[in-house]
């Protein structure tokens, strides 16, 4: 079996009947986001039994005020909105996308466990806010200056959304102990709704 200094072991052998205990200490903020990209399965191994509410939160939060100008129409109307118009229109925006962030990181959660995951429901949906952020990011940076509507902005949004797809499978089978069609499975209404809310909007 795993040695005691293994940070990784005991969480992989949740199905012995031994219960799920902490993968190591908590990851500095800068770890837990260049990891999510370069070295997504360990991450989300570490953090399965840690909360990573302040990332997710403040990722989320600026990722949603800049996500209305990546949308042509929407970025139109708040250039021409006044400040005082402008101001709340886009803040309003970043916390709903942090809502719904909530509310689906919460859907897949609950998706995971009705499958037979055993993961917490904390580091579930604040990864899960992570991904769609992190992920969404090359689309909307090259949305801001070529427009939502731009042909290479359409291919990059296709390619993060199946990047999204695998980040979300992964981060279910660690966090949950899931074969990875379930993880895929428990993720699927939260992928619909990024692909239905973000991506359709701008393809």
């Amino acid at each position: 079996m795993f040695s005691v200094d293994d940070p990784y072991g005991p969480a992989t052998d949740h199905h012995a009947g031994a219960a799920p205990v902490p993968t190591g200490p908590r990851l500095p903020w800068k770890a837990l986001l260049s990891g999510i990209v370069l070295r997504p399965a360990d991450t989300f191994l570490r953090t399965r039994d840690h909360a990573v509410w302040g990332p997710a939160l403040i990722v989320t939060f600026l990722y949603g005020l800049l996500a209305i100008f990546g949308f042509d129409t929407a970025r139109e109307e708040a250039i021409d909105a006044t400040l005082s118009t402008a101001i709340p229109y886009v803040l309003m925006t970043a916390l709903g996308f942090v809502v719904g962030g909530l509310i689906l990181g919460a859907v897949t959660h609950t998706l995971a466990r009705q499958l037979g995951g055993d993961g917490s429901w904390q580091p579930t949906v604040g990864l899960s806010m992570l991904i769609m952020s992190i992920t969404d990011a090359p689309r909307l940076v090259f949305a801001l200056f070529l427009g939502g509507e731009n042909g290479l902005v359409q291919v990059i949004g296709w390619l993060t959304w199946l990047a999204a797809g695998a980040l979300f499978t992964v981060m279910v089978s660690r966090s949950h102990d899931l074969p990875w069609p379930k993880a895929l499975g428990a993720s699927a209404i939260q992928l619909v709704a990024l692909l239905s809310l973000i991506k359709l909007g701008t393809l």
